[in-house]
């Protein structure tokens, strides 16, 4: 009798109503890799990742866009407002981005998901057909507050594989985020501005003569109603148990508390060990703690390079700038994106294996460094010369930011797996 309880117990329960036991019920049956769920989340990131990109690869055409506002007196000026059209997105983001955490481990992460989706369709259309500085900025401020998907695709990535899997379905969304660098800066630099370098294509006087900076979030907004309507399938992953669940749990953990007082000594413990992680402050656990502020200040850095690089090449060489045109901004931006994936797909895992990912994300850090302070003297070549030298710095500025962004996020990740398995699933959730 005993036996049968223990088996009882040791068999994962799947609950008849739960969309989270249901794709466990999935892991369990599937064999071989999860093509399926590795192109879903690859084609979300990539949606996401091309709308902040684009406009991260706009940073040069915001120049112009902010002169044809007349908002800034004097051409110095113009930066920092098109700075101020960049930073929006990202400060919406920051607002916003812990509460759709919060969203997402309460209802799911597929209305998160589609909601984030669904807000590229809507407000990168509205930047595209801005009119005047504070639409611009007011459109990119509620893209990044409305679009909390980057946090929660992850946990989705976790969830949706086994353990074998996982890995490689957090490498997914880096991977997708790489082919996002690629073709955001190409959009950008290739389709904005469209009846002035496709005269026989686009008149003046048609929409995209009026509105010459549509083109590109058009194109993007088209492909985030695709995907926006494919997610509808998409499985969910959160835990849903309701309170017979739980007391159905509890009946099996009474007989086999009865049938073997050993085991109730166990479960005792392991209740109470669950209960003292439980009530301990995230605050106070320092390597979870750690990791995350590092990961913090990496994103800052590598956002605000994404977004002065494009400026910085476009000013004008009385200023220290490149005079680059857009099309040479994109060219730059699609190389390095390019390299950044070959590098991911190729170099890194045998580095990562090498050095470990601690030790990558301090070599990374420290080479960024002497790699920024010799932009200054870029600045002076011209012609081939400086054509090579910044695709090259360029190359590598993306791979060192790779590095140290992977390294503060797999701190988080097996921090964070290592207190969620000490804490265990609270209440039924995932």
């Amino acid at each position: 009798m005993a036996a049968e309880y223990r088996e009882a117990l040791l068999k994962k329960k799947h609950y008849r109503n739960c969309p989270g036991c249901k794709v466990d019920e999935m892991k369990e049956l599937e064999q071989g890799l999860p093509i399926r769920p590795l192109l879903s989340i690859w084609i979300i990131v990539l949606c996401t990742g091309k709308d902040n990109l684009c406009c991260s690869g706009l940073g040069f055409e915001n120049r112009i866009r902010i002169r044809d506002f007349h908002i800034a007196e004097r051409e110095e000026d113009i930066g920092s407002y098109a700075g101020y059209v960049g930073s929006a997105f990202m400060l919406g983001r920051a607002l916003t981005s812990v509460s759709w955490g919060i969203f997402a481990d309460r209802y799911g992460r597929k209305p998160v998901i589609i909601m984030g989706t669904t807000s590229v369709v809507i407000f990168n259309t509205l930047f595209g057909l801005s009119v005047n500085f504070w639409m611009a900025v007011i459109t990119r401020f509620l893209l990044g507050s409305l679009n909390g998907l980057l946090g929660p695709i992850k946990a989705y990535a976790v969830e949706i594989f086994r353990d074998e899997y996982q890995a490689l379905g957090l490498s997914t969304v880096s991977t997708a985020w790489g082919i996002g660098l690629i073709i955001g800066p190409a959009l950008g630099g290739f389709l904005a501005q469209p009846a002035e370098k496709y005269p026989n294509l686009f008149s003046r006087d048609s929409l995209f003569g009026r509105f010459p900076y549509f083109l590109p979030c058009l194109a993007i907004s088209i492909f985030a109603l695709a995907v926006t309507i494919a997610t509808c399938w998409l499985p969910e992953t959160l835990h849903k148990h309701n309170d017979n669940d739980q007391s159905s749990d509890d009946s099996y953990d009474a007989l086999e508390a009865a049938s073997n007082e050993s085991n109730t000594k166990d479960i005792t413990e392991k209740d109470e060990g669950r209960e003292s992680a439980s009530k301990q402050s995230l605050l106070k656990n320092w390597p979870l703690m750690s990791s995350i502020i590092v990961y913090c200040v990496f994103s800052l850095h590598d956002m605000a390079y994404t977004e002065i690089f494009s400026l910085w090449a476009v000013s004008p060489r009385k200023y220290g700038g490149l005079s680059y045109s857009t099309e040479q901004v994109g060219e730059v931006l699609a190389v390095s994106g390019f390299s950044l994936l070959v590098f991911q797909m190729s170099l890194y895992p045998f580095v990562e294996r090498l050095l470990g990912p601690v030790m990558v994300s301090r070599v990374g850090s420290i080479l960024a460094i002497p790699l920024l302070q010799s932009y200054p003297w870029i600045a002076m070549l011209s012609g081939f010369t400086l054509t090579l030298v910044i695709n090259c710095a360029s190359v590598l500025k993306n791979v060192l930011s790779d590095q140290h962004q992977r390294g503060a996020a797999n701190g988080i990740a097996m921090t964070g797996m290592s207190l969620f398995k000490a804490v265990g699933p609270a209440g039924g959730g995932a």
